[in-house]
């Protein structure tokens, strides 16, 4: 892997969907950079400090969001002199975000009172009342042809189906939610999936018009559902709970085909491969080096070593973190839950075990892998293009699982933890972020054999 040299960001960075460029925030200016290069593409200055900025689907336009005014600023790439300013006055702006077009802007007002779609082509206006959520609780079709808004009256949930086109409700229907917490479409646009606040376990398919196909509801009582997604193939919904379970549905049925549970020790019979991070002294013997130096413990300095991967057997015992009952939004369940690009495996974090990576094999049903760190797992995302999964603790090191093995890698540059971390849609570049700095990596094109994705 090459990595670049670290540069300031005090914010979000963003690359853009064509995998061109690179947004970065730097205090009150939005950086455009080549990715290839990292030569700065647009300079642009907001009012204030930047909180949050979103690219259009077309990668031609980027709005920022500034918290500390309510304001929404949008720039054009390609026309620097082309500049929109959205401002809802004492109504304010909690959340905005662009239509599949990438000619209107969604922004929710503070305390979620109504929902405004801002026309870049015309500056027309379309108001829809008492959106559920600021950031949550909006879902476009992959085709771009139309959204879906839950709201919230009358004590009741509803589902509103807008034409991404014309921006009229096409439909609306209650929802048998008690608490809706989001929505998501099914990547063919087919159905659509609303799960209910953690207080409720209840997960709902509807249909585009309104029918309720499934309602799945995997125990009455404790906390229910945390995490959603669905597989890139559509096939699976993966659904993780607070009760350290993972369930996949099916697409044809809607029934649970699979159930996967965190224990905090993994015993035989099983085939899964263990890695473990340990670190490994390094043998300085055989250089010449000073006395200081090599008197390195004693006088307080560390003794040079590198991190490793070592593969250990099963029984392995996880450390475990119990969450104190006297708080809200305790750390347990499935926290982080992410499919590989070809639906064929499924990466996990218990956030009661957050020092382990769970990956799991939908085609065999299994474990096909457990990393345990020395740190809490931060972030996991896997390659875009093949079979790669790359993630981060927030130490100096960068993480790596393939069907070959695991491996650690170390990021060259002086204090420079890595805290987050994001593919580019193609899978060429990964974008790696410290405190107040970021990176990029060129990652090498993985070759995988066919063995590989036998379903045999």
């Amino acid at each position: 892997m090459e990595f670049t040299d670290a540069l300031k960001q005090t914010g979000p960075c963003s690359f853009s969907p064509n995998s061109r460029f690179l947004a970065v925030a730097v205090d009150y200016r939005l950086v455009v950079r080549d990715v290839l290069s990292l030569k700065i593409i647009q300079l642009f200055s907001c009012v204030e400090k930047i909180s949050y900025i979103e690219w259009a689907p077309d990668s031609e336009y980027i709005l920022c969001g500034l918290h500390k005014r309510p304001m929404i600023q949008a720039w054009s790439l390609f026309q620097p002199d082309w500049t929109c300013k959205i401002d809802e006055g004492p109504a304010g702006i909690a959340y905005a975000r662009w239509s599949p077009d990438s000619r209107h802007i969604l922004t929710t007002s503070d305390f979620q009172l109504r929902l405004t779609v801002w026309s870049l082509v015309n500056t027309a206006c379309v108001h829809v009342q008492w959106p559920k959520h600021a950031s949550k609780g909006i879902a476009f079709t992959k085709d771009g042809k139309f959204a879906a808004v839950c709201t919230r009256r009358d004590c009741k949930d509803y589902l509103n189906l807008l034409s991404c086109h014309s921006w009229e409700i096409m439909g609306v229907f209650v929802v048998d939610t008690l608490d809706v917490a989001d929505i998501e479409w099914s990547p063919d646009d087919s159905a659509l999936v609303i799960w209910d606040s953690p207080l409720e376990y209840k997960v709902l398919i509807y249909s585009p018009d309104g029918r309720c196909l499934f309602k799945y509801q995997a125990y009455d009582s404790g906390l229910g559902v945390k995490t959603i997604s669905w597989s890139p193939c559509g096939q699976f919904l993966a659904v993780g709970s607070f009760d350290q379970m993972l369930r996949v549905l099916h697409h044809l049925t809607w029934k649970t085909f699979a159930e996967f549970m965190h224990i905090s020790t993994v015993r035989a019979p099983c085939n899964v491969f263990v890695f473990k991070e340990v670190d490994e002294p390094l043998d300085l013997s055989g250089l010449c080096l000073g006395g200081d130096f090599l008197d390195g413990p004693e006088n307080g300095v560390e003794e040079p070593s590198r991190v490793r991967y070592e593969v250990v057997e099963v029984p392995v015992t996880l450390p475990f973190q119990k969450p104190p009952t006297d708080k809200p939004n305790p750390k347990q369940g499935v926290g982080l839950l992410s499919w590989s690009w070809d639906s064929k495996y499924i990466c996990t974090r218990n956030d009661t075990m957050p020092t382990a990576l769970w990956i799991w094999d939908i085609s065999h049903l299994e474990l096909a892998a457990m990393l345990v760190q020395k740190d809490p797992i931060r972030a996991a995302a896997w390659d875009p293009t093949c079979t790669r999964l790359v993630f981060c603790t927030g130490s100096s090191h960068l993480y790596m699982w393939t069907l070959s093995g695991a491996y650690c890698v170390s990021v060259p540059l002086p204090d420079f933890s890595v805290l987050d971390l994001k593919w580019s849609s193609d899978g060429s570049c990964l974008l790696l972020k410290d405190k107040e700095s970021f990176c990029c990596a060129a990652v090498p094109i993985l070759c995988e054999s066919s063995d590989d994705f036998s379903d045999d």
